[in-house]
């Protein structure tokens, strides 16, 4: 007979499927395991970990648009958090590729990723945004937060992406201010397909001396772009929706200034107030 984990052996999980019957998780003492390492720079933090577990055992029940009976797999979902390692920058979780119980759940999606530790750095009230995120699928079923088709990999998954601070300031609709991270992908979360994988390892290099400040427009009309301004002190109002990757990547590498427009200091401190500086001579010469 095949031994399963006791429950009281799972404390970091917490079942968020509300179900009434028995759907609880079984793990056989030998199924194979995912283990999921974070590598965390400093300043920013781990997330916790949503997890999903499917089964084509218990099935979930919806109706189409004209009330046919649709059959799809049940669902279960999960949070954790990452422990972790000593006093290292990793952060690990270790979960059953067999989830076992009387629907025989099986491993199917997890959602990881950092965020900004000290959103009051830039400060306050200042909340924490998106763009550290990463959902990986080990199935065909989509996540329930996904977008666009994932990168399909072989074998075990390692990231390793470059990330600036983006702060952002939104005046329409209520005044908000944010901190989020500027990775290459437009999305906030790079999505994945690994069906072979055992190890998934992401690691966030982050460029916190290259901040990026961006403001919407107060008034919403014709000609009025987001305002963002970039380390080196250039500005871009074309009507982009956000940062220009690549161009950070430039500055940071020592492209220069491709705009020939203003100079900042890298330290937060004076960047922010040459960002206001330079909001101020945008309107200038937009009302011209």
């Amino acid at each position: 007979m095949v031994k399963k984990v006791p429950i009281a052996l799972l404390p970091l999980f917490v079942s968020l499927s509300g179900c009434a019957k028995d759907y609880s998780l079984a793990p056989p003492s030998n199924s194979e395991q995912m283990t999921i390492t974070v590598k965390i720079p400093k300043a920013l933090e781990v997330e916790t970990m949503r997890v999903m577990y499917r089964s084509a055992t218990c099935k979930r029940i919806t109706h189409g648009a004209s009330g046919q009976r649709i059959e799809l797999e049940g669902y279960h979902g999960l949070e954790m958090q990452l422990q972790r390692q000593g006093q290292s920058e990793l952060y690990v979780a270790k979960l059953p590729m067999d989830g076992g119980g009387a629907c025989q759940w099986h491993l199917s999606n997890v959602t990881f990723g950092v965020a900004y530790a000290d959103p009051t750095h830039f400060g306050e009230n200042v909340i924490a945004g998106g763009g550290g995120g990463v959902v990986v699928m080990f199935d065909h079923n989509r996540p329930s937060l996904s977008s666009g088709l994932p990168i399909k990999v072989d074998g075990d998954l390692s990231i390793r992406k470059d990330y600036y601070p983006s702060v952002v300031e939104i005046f329409l609709g209520g005044y908000r201010k944010y901190i989020g991270l500027k990775g290459r992908e437009s999305s906030d979360y790079l999505m994945y397909q690994a069906l072979q994988a055992r190890q998934v390892y992401f690691e966030p290099v982050f460029h916190a001396d290259f901040v990026v400040y961006s403001a919407t427009p107060k008034v919403k009309k014709d000609g009025n772009y987001t305002v963002i301004t970039y380390p080196d002190g250039s500005v871009q109002t074309d009507g982009r929706n956000g940062p220009n990757f690549e161009k950070l990547q430039a500055i940071r590498l020592g492209g220069g200034n491709d705009l020939g427009l203003f100079s900042c200091e890298r330290r937060p401190s004076a960047q922010l107030l040459c960002f206001y500086e330079q909001i101020a001579t945008a309107s200038h010469w937009s009302s011209l």
